[in-house]
């Protein structure tokens, strides 16, 4: 309570970050202490005056000047808060010096990454010191990998425990993206010999169970447990679930998840192969990701009337000790609803909630794990067990 505020969103003038402040704006606690931080001040005004138009206690939100690319101000930003939520991407761009400042401040923070190689170069670089100041370091508070990573534990909440486990999580949604989505994306597939180093670079460093096997190996196949093809999906998710698992006791001696895409139809699928292997090839290419990135500019995204009619669903198929049970995760817009209210819900519970005594850089699931599933049920994502039976 010595800090000036409870929660600072930083970034709030983007697509991603108006939203999280919407969001957190009608849902804060009474006297919960929150501030709007940006380099933009003329974009925060704006934004503030339009949150009051609908929740008038906002028009008394203080407004922070930012600057991410200035240590400075990113100390003196991570030293006035308990929490820091940031939007800004592409983070391994504008990333790194936010996680630096709130490492050293001990200050939380929370992200909305999908990026392997940011969150595998902020581990080499600030997990040790976040150790020695109590931060908690927590990335992918977004759609990546809340629902996907909150989902699996909680299939293994239903599951025998010290037995060999095995989940697959099938994704499906209607969902667009925005400007700022794809540019990460973008950012992401250019980069292959950046990641591969970071991800080397960490696993020199970081323990892992020595006594326990995780894998998250997944290839394409027909899945009959949800009547799709599946395509496994190159996203951050598996690599936060298996930290998950190498943190948590409950995953079992012997623990396995594989991630997919859910696709009915197969021409569908095949065309999805095709068209995620035509983009990480003209990512390779600058004029072409320049190309692709005019298409969708940064802070443009789907209209409301867009978003009302997206939606989410991930079916998790969990077996283990002679069970199965079958469980689900599902929601609206997945990208900027419902990552706003997973964002603005894990900067709420960070503040708020009591958690297990933990710092450095956590996974959702290690960091507030069933507080921040209370809270999302309450904020109306579903999870529910499906069926299940003896297998």
């Amino acid at each position: 309570m010595d800090r000036a505020h409870d929660i600072v969103l930083l970034g709030a003038t983007g697509f991603a970050g108006a939203l999280t402040a919407r969001y957190l704006a009608r849902h804060v606690p009474e006297g919960c202490r929150w501030a709007l931080a940006g380099r933009n001040d003329e974009g925060l005004r704006e934004l503030r005056r339009r949150l009051a138009e609908t929740v008038p206690s906002a028009a008394g939100v203080p407004l922070l000047h930012a600057d991410v690319h200035d240590p400075g101000s990113m100390r003196e930003l991570a030293h006035a808060t308990r929490v820091l939520a940031t939007t800004v991407g592409p983070y391994i761009q504008h990333g790194l010096g936010v996680v630096a400042a709130c490492a050293d401040a001990g200050t939380d923070y929370v992200d909305l990454t999908g990026e392997p190689e940011f969150v595998d170069t902020a581990y080499v670089r600030h997990h040790a010191r976040a150790l020695e100041t109590g931060a908690r370091l927590v990335h992918a508070c977004g759609f990546d990998s809340v629902p996907h990573d909150l989902g699996v534990q909680f299939t293994v909440e239903q599951l025998p425990k010290d037995v060999p486990l095995r989940v697959d999580g099938f994704v499906r949604t209607n969902a667009t993206l925005s400007g700022g989505t794809l540019a990460s994306t973008l950012t992401a597939l250019s980069r292959g010999p950046q990641m591969i180093r970071a991800a080397r670079e960490r696993r020199a460093v970081e323990p892992w169970p020595p006594s326990r096997r995780i894998s998250t190996r997944a290839g394409a196949r027909f899945a009959p447990e949800v009547g799709a093809w599946a395509l496994p999906l190159p996203t951050i998710d598996p690599q936060v679930v298996s930290r998950s698992a190498a943190a948590l006791d409950s995953y079992g001696p012997d623990f396995r998840y594989r991630h997919y895409a859910a696709v009915r139809r197969l021409p569908i699928a095949l065309g999805t192969v095709a068209g995620v292997a035509g983009m990480a090839a003209a990512a390779q290419l600058p004029a072409a990701r320049r190309w692709i990135s005019g298409r969708l500019a940064p802070g443009d995204g789907p209209s409301d009337q867009r978003r009302a009619r997206s939606w989410f669903t991930v079916r998790f198929v969990g077996e283990g000790g002679g069970r199965r049970v079958c469980t689900e995760v599902s929601g609206g817009d997945p990208g900027y609803d419902e990552t706003a209210k997973f964002l603005g819900e894990s900067a709420l519970s960070l503040a708020f909630d009591e958690l297990p005594g933990l710092a450095g850089q956590l996974t959702p699931a290690v960091a507030m794990g069933p507080a921040l599933r209370a809270r999302l049920l309450r904020a109306g994502v579903r999870f529910r067990v499906a069926a299940r039976r003896e297998a």
